[in-house]
């Protein structure tokens, strides 16, 4: 086994089964989405990071490994390229027994998808993600642009050898004179490319987005990790915008279904908005 590799035990994984996708082809839903699960860690103060650009660790070692075991049961996982320049992330599966990890292939490592309208990821042979696909643990990634937006041609032919691939894409509605993500037209393509399943882990700006009204509704299940700890004023906050009915302000969003998990010093919060 690599010394890499995360451990997460049966017994640790039947409180998660009902918010996943099923296992098993036939019991997904007949749908042209994904079952789209919504998943990061929070500190008390609804703070992903310190600072925007700041790589923050929020979670214990169990609720990583939990992560990491989420990861293995979706075939795609989703950020935003804010993310990806901070972090160099390599969005891979490090659970015992996936491909790359003991298993066969690359069963059980889903696809990276970065939502980089502008294509300003610069990523290079070096970047984590990248040699991890050298590696054979992990997957290249599917950039999401802007249609219209042409990456420069040495960065399209180094992604393309590795496996991945540019997909552009009409991103954007224009809605009382303000630009938002499509998040169905996301979906659809995600989809489109044979992916039944994604995990959305971030960071802040993808998380607000999908979870403004017009799309909350796209969410299968939602899986959040609460940190016993406070990271301050200033951070970057789980904070949709508010409906308006009528004239009145009312909540962005509730959830139903909920089950708390004590894990480890973390909670786990799973529950369907």
């Amino acid at each position: 086994m690599s010394r890499e590799a995360l451990t997460f035990p049966p017994s640790n994984r039947t409180f998660l089964e009902p918010h996943l996708p099923p296992n098993n082809e036939p019991e997904l839903p007949k749908s042209n989405l994904p079952f789209t699960t919504l998943t990061f860690a929070t500190s008390l103060d609804s703070s992903l990071a310190l600072a925007p650009g700041t790589r923050t660790t929020l979670s214990g070692p169990q609720s990583k490994a939990m992560t990491h075991y989420l990861r293995s049961r979706h075939d795609a996982i989703l950020i935003g390229v804010g993310t990806a320049v901070a972090d160099n992330p390599g969005l891979n599966c490090r659970i015992e027994g996936v491909g790359g990890y003991g298993g066969e292939g690359l069963l059980g490592q889903p696809r990276p998808i970065v939502i980089d309208p502008r294509a300003r990821w610069d990523f290079t042979e070096q970047s984590k993600i990248l040699e991890l696909v050298k590696e054979g643990k992990g997957r290249a990634p599917f950039i999401i642009t802007s249609t219209g937006t042409e990456p420069a041609a040495e960065k399209k032919a180094l992604l393309e050898s590795y496996g991945g691939k540019f997909i552009p894409l009409d991103l954007f509605l224009e809605e009382h004179g303000e630009r938002r993500l499509d998040w169905t037209a996301v979906l659809e393509c995600l989809r489109n490319e044979g992916l039944r399943s994604v995990m959305i882990e971030g960071g802040g700006t993808v998380i607000n987005s999908l979870l403004e009204p017009g799309w909350a509704h796209l969410v299968n299940s939602v899986i959040v990790t609460i940190a016993p700890t406070w990271l301050g004023q200033g951070g970057v906050v789980v904070s949709p915008r508010r409906r308006v009915e009528g004239d009145a302000v009312v909540p962005a969003a509730r959830l139903r279904d909920v089950k708390w998990y004590p894990f480890g010093e973390d909670v786990v919060l799973c529950g369907r908005v």
